[in-house]
């Protein structure tokens, strides 16, 4: 009895060892990037984590990141690797900092196509023009047992008459069907104009970093742009994680 009390004494001290230790990090890389944030007033600092490296931190700037000390003078840019799991932690972390909130997504603002079941949903950001996301279209057609919701994103910069095609596509009594043809054909139904998401597609698109068309997004929020393959779309839906 007098062992096990002796065993659970040392365990719980080596527990809160832990934890101070850990406590003591957490408020490192919160100094650390108030800090930053002084000394680099211009640069868009996220976030400050401890990394693997003992006295390395990881700094997350929007879509970059990159490595400092403690000081915050010295900056190393790149991604860190582990080589014995064969992993690019980097990579992993920046994959994870830029996943959207599926669950927020105006759904009601986009062109509803059901495969089979439909049990898998699938959100694609796409522009009536856009050539990239007309050669899209035949993959998704691939795709068994999944939901669409297109949001038609027109880059008008780009493709100035894409805009007027999204608002007839909307307007149209079949969506899902005037949007396929409209891909498939590049005619659009009959001019018409009613109450349509087609801006506010365009501000979503901007505030979820959608630089381009086409670009999907999975359920768990991961996303994925340019005109993937059907085979590469399965392989990047397989690894959702719950």
């Amino acid at each position: 009895m007098q062992f096990q009390l002796s065993l659970f004494k040392r365990l719980f001290a080596i527990f809160a060892l832990m934890l101070s230790v850990a406590a003591q990090a957490d408020e490192g890389a919160e100094s650390l990037e108030k800090h930053l944030k002084d000394l680099y007033p211009a640069t868009q600092i996220e976030r400050v984590q401890t990394s693997e490296i003992s006295g390395l931190y990881e700094v997350m700037m929007g879509k970059n990141s990159a490595y400092t000390d403690a000081t915050g003078r010295y900056f190393v840019f790149g991604h860190l690797y582990d080589m014995k799991a064969q992993r690019d932690l980097t990579a992993e972390r920046m994959e994870k900092q830029q996943r959207i909130n599926f669950a927020q997504l105006p759904l009601d603002d986009a062109i509803k196509t059901v495969h089979d079941k439909g049990e898998r949903v699938l959100v694609v950001f796409s522009d009536p023009d856009c050539p990239f996301c007309k050669r899209l279209e035949p993959e998704l057609d691939k795709l068994n047992n999944v939901t669409l919701y297109t949001f038609p994103y027109p880059l008008e910069s780009l493709h100035p008459e894409s805009p007027g095609k999204a608002v007839a596509v909307w307007c149209a009594p079949d969506r899902a069907r005037a949007w396929a043809d409209l891909m498939k054909t590049g005619k659009a139904p009959a001019n018409k104009n009613c109450d349509n998401p087609i801006q506010r597609n365009i501000q979503l698109a901007q505030r979820l970093g959608v630089n381009g068309t086409p670009t999907l997004f999975a359920a768990d929020g991961r996303m994925l742009p340019g005109a993937a393959s059907v085979e590469r779309i399965e392989q990047w839906l397989a690894e959702i994680q719950p």
